[in-house]
């Protein structure tokens, strides 16, 4: 056992002796490997998948016993299987075809992703019914969710609404298909029920028709709780009795007054009950106590004696006058009531009679109710059958229930940065010690006095020792490039396949005065116009700006140029590059317009000690024109549209638009210098701009963020990118090539 293990450990032990021995070989294969799959993540396109869900053989809602359709349906898998040849089948695609809104968004894939060569072949999809079929079909996914009976359809896209919009239509079609699929002979046997059904319902309405015009004919109405006749029999004999009533008190009170008439006023009810007569007898009442009084002091031939008298006459006249009118209204409310009663007995009469015929009435429509109370029991035994068969129909033909509509994706499916990034790793790992472990298998290292015996293995051994010597000095180069500051030249390295045109020096801070300045200094930030006061000032800096103008071709006599200054991260220099270039320029006698698209962290007006106004967020939020936003400086050539007051909802909105139709209202400009942020989700943002120079700071993380940059400007429809190194130390100078090293030494390494 112990011999196994110091076996085991010397094995290894060789193994990674050999791999040492070959440890160029394997860094070579590894950073290569490294490379390709950083390569490959720029240069695959970014696709989106939309997925929806479906659920097929479920119960029926409502139905607590499943039958054994329903059975047998959900423990056959086959069932499972021939819906998803269903769903990928041409009829579901062409259906998907004849959705609204779906021909011009595959268009518009097609010539976003240039998959099928040219914009011709991608118009042909909007007639060519198979071709469609064809490029649909490839992008479609349709599987079961596990062991379930959901069915995912998804879709992958480069554009996140085409996903969407084609998962959402192929699931759409699928659902109406399974509604509306073929028709058997429970189906026949249904539509010739409702047919009866509606038939038989025809001839119940005319027969109830019939019963009711008869019973209106015949007065056998019924009303709330008897016939009509019944209760209009007893609504008459009620206002008989209430009208016999009314005329024997009229009648009391008539008697009452004329009795009391005959003696004069008194104290009577019905004299007491009229108003009138009360004020009338309160008057007499008091001028009689005035006349007594004045009777006593006066004599009778007295004016006020003989008023009073007057006046009491008068009233005495008016009560007489007033019984008079009391007792005409009781005869006229007696002769009234009394004239009801003989009418109200006339129609008792009338409705005895009608009730009793209404009864013999009553059995001659007793046999066409009977026939209708038939019609309507087979009506209901037949509407019983139909649902059944409608019923056992729909499970018998599956039922498919929506589970959930495909979501706007929002993040790549593939090419996902961290997993590919990972599988190249472990791919460069993997094929670096194989490719370590078969040149050493290939190329032994020679032994005691087989080095000058074998002459023919030792140049193999070299030659492939040289090759990978030549790499590394290569990926050296290219490291030493990327970190060099300028040197002039036109194009000074290349990095992620896109030109290096600058590199722009660090800025360093002016020596302070005093040990309190040099305390504040390490701890306050410098503001951008303090550091264009720099840039102003450093011989490099102005070096650097004059050779990115020069490359960026300003010098050309092309009026307009529009060039997006951008960087991946805050803290790269964009907005200092952005506006120290805009004033070199101007100082050229170029005529410049600066635009600051950061509404949330403005700074252009702060550095150039203006008034911005309303700025771009007035232009985005459609306030005021470009045109109208533009603000003049000190310097006649330069021109600012500064970022104004924004609103994280007015940025959203600028991201969604494209720079060059919002920057189309100005002109007569040299050059149009645009300072923006990377949007954080995908557009077309930088569609139709010239240029767009993307800001890096020169440290030793350039190379791994540049090709992620370099993808995110290309993401947003840049189609020009250039990369401009930024706070390159002044200090650093050109990496030196790598020394060439014997090929002996190769040799005795090995």
């Amino acid at each position: 056992m112990r011999h196994a293990h110091i076996t085991e450990a010397l094995s290894g032990l060789d193994a990674f002796n050999r791999l040492w021995r070959r440890r160029r070989v394997f860094s070579a294969v590894f950073l290569a490997t490294i490379g390709a799959a950083i390569v490959a993540l720029v240069v695959l396109p970014v696709r989106y998948l939309a997925t929806a869900s479906v659920i097929v053989a479920e119960q029926e809602p409502g139905v607590r016993n499943i039958s054994p359709a329903w059975a047998q349906k959900i423990g056959d898998p086959a069932d499972l299987e021939s819906q998803l040849l269903v769903i990928r089948s041409p009829r579901l695609l062409r259906q998907v075809m004849n959705a609204p809104g779906v021909v011009p968004a595959v268009v518009e894939e097609c010539e976003h992703g240039s998959l099928l060569g040219s914009a011709g072949q991608c118009q042909k999809l909007s007639s060519d019914a198979a071709s469609f079929i064809d490029y649909i079909g490839g992008h479609y996914g349709v599987a079961s969710a596990g062991r379930s009976r959901v069915i995912n359809i998804s879709y992958q896209s480069p554009l996140p609404d085409v996903a969407q919009r084609l998962a959402n239509a192929l699931t759409t079609a699928f659902l109406e298909d399974q509604r509306n699929e073929g028709a058997n002979s429970r189906e026949v046997a249904t539509s010739w029920l409702w047919q009866e059904l509606k038939q038989l319902d025809g001839q119940l309405r005319e027969a109830d028709e019939k019963i009711q015009q008869f019973r209106r004919n015949k007065g056998l109405m019924r009303g709330a709780n008897a016939p009509i006749a019944s209760e209009r029999l007893t609504s008459i004999g009620q206002q008989l009795a209430a009208a016999e009533a009314a005329r024997a008190e009229a009648l009391a009170r008539l008697k009452e007054i004329k009795s009391e008439q005959a003696r004069g006023p008194t104290d009577a009810p019905s004299v007491l009950s009229s108003r009138t007569m009360a004020d009338l007898k309160q008057q007499l009442t008091t001028v009689s106590a005035q006349l007594a009084s004045a009777t006593a002091v006066l004599g009778p031939r007295h004016p006020s004696i003989l008023a009073l008298t007057h006046e009491q006459a008068l009233i005495q006249q008016r009560m007489a006058d007033e019984m008079q009118n009391i007792a005409a209204s009781a005869q006229k409310t007696f002769d009234a009531s009394d004239a009801l009663v003989t009418s109200l007995k006339k129609e008792m009469d009338a409705a005895k009679a009608q009730a009793g015929s209404a009864t013999l009435d009553e059995a001659s429509i007793e046999s066409m109710v009977r026939d209708a109370e038939i019609k309507r029991q087979q009506y209901a035994d037949l509407y019983k059958k139909a649902s059944e068969l409608e019923t056992e129909r729909r499970v018998l033909l599956g039922s498919t229930r929506l589970v959930s509509m495909a979501e706007l994706p929002n993040k790549p499916f593939f090419p996902k940065k961290i997993p590919f990034l990972a599988a190249g790793a472990t791919l460069a790992l993997i094929l670096g010690i194989a490719a370590a472990l078969l040149a050493d298998q290939l190329y032994p290292p020679p032994q005691n006095g087989e080095l000058a015996a074998a002459p023919v293995a030792r140049e193999e051994t070299t030659t492939a020792l040289a090759r990978v010597a030549s790499s590394v000095r290569e990926l050296r180069k290219l490291t030493a490039a990327a970190a060099a500051p300028a040197a002039g030249g036109s194009l000074l390295a290349m990095i992620a396949g896109v030109p290096i045109l600058a590199r722009v020096p660090k800025l360093s801070k002016p020596r302070p005065v005093s040990a309190i300045g040099a305390i504040l200094q390490n701890h306050l930030q410098p503001t951008v116009a303090d550091m264009l006061r720099l840039a102003e000032a450093d011989a490099g800096f102005q070096q650097a700006l004059e050779q990115l103008a020069h490359e960026l071709c300003i010098d050309d006599e092309k009026p307009g140029r529009r060039i997006a200054v951008t960087s991946l991260a805050d803290g790269e220099g964009k907005s200092l590059t952005t506006l120290a270039l805009a004033r070199h320029l101007a100082a050229a006698d170029h005529r410049v317009l600066a635009v600051e698209c950061d509404l949330l962290k403005p700074a252009f007006a702060q550095a150039l000690a203006i008034n911005g106004g309303v700025g771009l967020a007035g232009v985005v939020a459609g306030s005021i024109s470009v045109r109208d936003a533009v603000v003049q400086t000190a310097d006649p050539n330069l021109d600012v549209l500064a970022a104004g007051g924004g609103s994280a909802k007015t940025m959203d909105l600028l991201w969604r638009k494209k720079l060059a139709e919002l920057l189309s209202g100005v002109d007569g400009y040299d050059v149009v210098l645009i300072d923006s942020a990377l949007p954080p989700r995908k557009s077309r943002y930088f569609a139709g701009v010239d240029n767009v120079l993307l800001c890096m700071r020169g440290d030793g993380s350039l190379m791994g963020r540049s090709a992620s940059a370099v993808a995110a400007a290309k993401a947003h429809g840049a189609a020009n990118v250039a990369i401009a190194v930024t706070m390159v130390e002044p200090q650093r100078s050109a990496a030196p090539e790598p020394r060439p090293v014997p090929v002996e030494a190769y040799a005795r390494a090995g």
